[in-house]
């Protein structure tokens, strides 16, 4: 090889060698000098969280609610929801905090379409996506206020809590921990939370009167008002023509209203719920996102 061309190639590989140190070491200067300094505690933090990543405590993931709640001093240790009450007891005792009370509430889809006969004004063809649906006329159900049925909630759960039957949701008790998901995608706004210990529940959501809910569903609610008359507990309301129902005051108020208001329904819409006081979770092994 040309003695020549070997001292050029040499050359270019020291003067290569030389450039790539000086930046490097620049960039470490750089990386030293503007260093963020962490918390080692979100980290235990975000240790104990489930990481189930559903962003029901309103945060961007559990990276952000352990930040949140490490930095804050208004931000309760309570807000996960799929690790429930021994989490925030973790949070709380990690950080601090006084523990908050956590109440364990399922969702709770108030329609009752297919009960109710729901017949269909048109059909729809598009996007497979209640939203988009929801767009044309208010979605293809004769209801306004009726389930779509596309199955978007069952679709944006996190932990596969919603298992769509007869194009209709239904929520597994032992899988919805409550994160919300479902209630901020539903275009109807039909699902709630609802603690487990409730008395009663309306599977209805519609807003129109009676006349026009007897049209187009056998169960649908006539907004008569019986319900809001004969509660002892004054735990039924009638707000924006449709029932709204005060759980805290009515389970206050306990059994001995021998539960008035599903009895004077006429319609049959108010009924018992069967909720449980608590559900099994195995919070150690933590709650992972499905899929």
């Amino acid at each position: 090889m040309d003695p020549q061309l070997l001292k050029i190639a040499l050359s270019g590989l020291i003067l290569l060698g030389c450039i790539g140190l000086f930046f490097g070491i620049g960039l470490a200067l750089a990386a030293h000098k503007f260093a963020v300094e962490t918390n080692p505690l979100i980290d235990k933090v975000l240790h104990a969280l489930p990481l189930a990543q559903c962003g029901g405590c309103g945060y961007p993931g559990c990276e952000g609610y352990a930040i949140a709640v490490v930095n804050n001093p208004d931000v309760p240790p309570n807000l996960c929801f799929p690790g429930k009450e021994a989490v925030a007891r973790v949070v709380a005792e990690l950080t601090g905090k006084k523990m908050v009370a956590v109440e364990d509430q399922i969702a709770v889809v108030r329609c009752s379409r297919v009960e109710g006969r729901v017949s269909h004004k048109h059909h729809y063809i598009g996007f497979h996506s209640c939203t988009a649906a929801n767009l044309g006329f208010g979605g293809p159900s004769s209801c306004l206020y009726a389930c779509i049925g596309l199955g978007e909630c069952a679709e944006a759960c996190p932990f596969n809590a919603i298992e769509m039957v007869e194009s209709f949701p239904v929520v597994n008790p032992d899988k919805c921990v409550s994160c919300g998901v479902c209630v901020r995608t539903c275009p109807k706004k039909i699902i709630e939370l609802q603690t487990l210990k409730a008395r009663v529940q309306v599977a209805c959501s519609s807003q129109d009167f009676g006349k026009d809910v007897k049209a187009v569903c056998e169960v649908g609610c006539i907004g008569c008002k019986l319900c809001v008359k004969v509660c002892p507990a004054k735990a039924v309301a009638y707000v924006d023509n449709r029932i709204a129902i005060d759980h805290k005051r009515c389970i206050a108020y306990g059994p001995s209203c021998e539960n008035v208001c599903v009895a004077k329904c006429p319609r049959e819409i108010f009924r018992y719920y069967k909720g449980r006081p608590a559900i099994a979770r195995n919070v150690a092994d933590g709650l992972k996102m499905a899929g």
